[in-house]
């Protein structure tokens, strides 16, 4: 619970940041991951892209990648190089929304390389089967104006094993090659250090542009973490009526106001994929209290994560304590894990993490 380095009056909920350990996580990153091209997108990862913008311009990488044209600016803004959209453009879907010698357009057929103005990065289907030029097309790429073309994009699935990633970027660059297309760089995500090891060591010829977010961003949990400002605390009888559902209170203790709410990305969360019947019966149960009106907070008093009172509001959240656990004082901070994709912060705040 201690309080956050200088936050900014209001902030009630806050990302607090070891600059030093968290920059000394991105040159680990860096150093292992050569050609590194950083994702800025969606939010930042939770920091804002701003923020990210001017990490990658301390890096010194020559390009960074947003996720859609509409990011490009903020960037622009702290970093002076190169910007890969990473949302493929369709003239199907429009007009080409940034036209500028600086950006890169993703796209994912031969006809909108076709069309689309400026450099340009074809995105082939790999096993994702999200975007991208089927491997039966490749040769479609074959007269295309490579002065414009600064490459082909790999996005690789997370949840196989390094050979099935390595051996479908072999695959691929196979296919480039026999079409004449051996040349062209291969931008990809999902490529760990040790498996760009192995490409560069069976395809020597190949550059490799390692687009990587979450590792470099989010890879040392411990330089980062989010705060939570009390702003009130009352005492309550079991049986009492609270928030806006009236839920009862289950028995003696205190109710506690905190900082964020759903403006922040509290209570949001991905559909569940467990594995594992102990996995499914961890969500089965965790749904089933939720039908009960029970959800864990992120949230953290007296050492453990609280129970919600009610879902989140859209800047404050409601929590129980029992009577055993004293209220934190008003205008202290407790923590909270959040998941960063989804995270809003009122400031994010570069100093100690207590």
């Amino acid at each position: 619970m201690t309080p956050p380095d200088a936050p900014p009056p209001g902030a009630a909920f806050v990302l607090s940041v070891d600059a030093t350990r968290w920059r000394a996580h991105q040159d680990g990153v860096a150093t292992d991951t050569p050609h590194l091209v950083p994702v800025v997108k969606g939010g930042g990862y939770g920091f804002s892209d701003p923020v990210l913008a001017g990490e990658a311009a301390r890096l010194g990488v020559d390009t960074v990648a947003v996720g859609t044209a509409g990011e490009v600016a903020a960037v622009a803004e702290r970093f002076g190089g190169d910007i890969l959209v990473l949302a493929p453009w369709d003239p199907r879907l429009g007009p080409q929304p940034v036209v500028d010698g600086s950006v890169l357009t993703t796209v994912a057929s031969a006809g909108a390389a076709r069309a689309a103005q400026g450099r340009v990065v074809v995105e082939l289907l790999t096993s994702m089967r999200r975007h991208g030029v089927p491997a039966g097309q490749v040769g479609t790429l074959a007269d295309l104006d490579t002065a414009g073309l600064a490459g082909v994009a790999l996005h690789l699935p997370l949840d196989v094993g390094p050979d099935q990633r390595v051996a479908e970027v072999l695959e691929h660059r196979a296919r480039l090659a026999a079409v004449g297309l051996a040349a062209l760089p291969v931008w990809v995500s999902h490529l760990g250090p040790a498996e760009l090891v192995r490409v560069a060591a069976q395809d020597p010829g190949v550059l490799v542009r390692p687009r990587v977010g979450t590792r470099l961003w989010l890879g040392d949990a411990g330089a980062y973490g989010a705060r939570a400002q009390v702003l009130d605390h009352h005492p309550v009888r079991r049986g009492d009526r609270a928030g806006y559902r009236q839920h009862r209170a289950p028995g003696p203790g205190h109710l506690v106001v905190l900082g964020g709410g759903t403006a922040h990305g509290l209570g949001l969360a991905a559909p569940a994929a467990p594995r594992g019947l102990p996995a499914r019966a961890r969500t089965a149960a965790t749904g089933g209290l939720e039908t009960l009106g029970w959800a864990l907070s992120p949230f953290r008093v007296g050492g453990r994560r609280r129970w919600f009172v009610e879902p989140p509001h859209m800047h404050v959240s409601l929590v129980w304590l029992p009577a055993s656990v004293p209220p934190p004082p008003v205008g202290s901070w407790v923590d909270a894990t959040v998941r960063m994709t989804v995270a809003r912060f009122d400031a994010v705040v570069l100093g100690p993490v207590g």
